[in-house]
């Protein structure tokens, strides 16, 4: 690896303003305040009703907001082994992963207190899961 000798201006410029303010860099004897007050919670669903998982979703979602969680993880399931028999129901609204996201925006009291609703990351549950970041208060 060839070692580079010479700085541009700005680089310099900005190496000096960088060691200057010192601010953007953590101290590791510290605590990490961020880490420490983003909390998460994680629920399953599976094998609630509709009704009962709506409930539950505003009954959590109430809760979180009140302990000043910033995130929670529903565990919805695909909706891969829901029974939709009934061709007057919609397909997709039989499924907590539609009918959860659904009910949160129509339900004024608990939707003023979300900030996203999103597909958890794969680590989370992916397709099978819904990230909830609620809003400080």
């Amino acid at each position: 690896m060839k070692k580079k000798n010479n700085l541009s201006k700005k680089d310099q410029k900005d190496w000096n303003e960088f060691i200057e303010d010192l601010s953007q860099i953590p101290d590791k004897d510290q605590p990490h305040k961020e880490q420490s007050n983003y909390k998460k919670f994680r629920y399953d669903l599976h094998g609630l009703t509709l009704d009962e998982a709506n409930q539950k979703v505003k009954e959590i979602l109430l809760s979180c907001s009140k302990k000043n969680l910033r995130e929670i993880i529903l565990i919805t399931g695909k909706g891969l082994h829901s029974n939709s028999q009934d061709v007057y129901k919609s397909s997709k609204l039989s499924k907590l992963r539609y009918s959860v996201p659904e009910f949160i925006n129509s339900d004024p009291e608990i939707s003023k207190l979300v900030l996203s609703i999103n597909t958890s990351s794969p680590n989370e549950g992916g397709q099978g899961a819904l990230q909830i970041k609620l809003k400080k208060l």
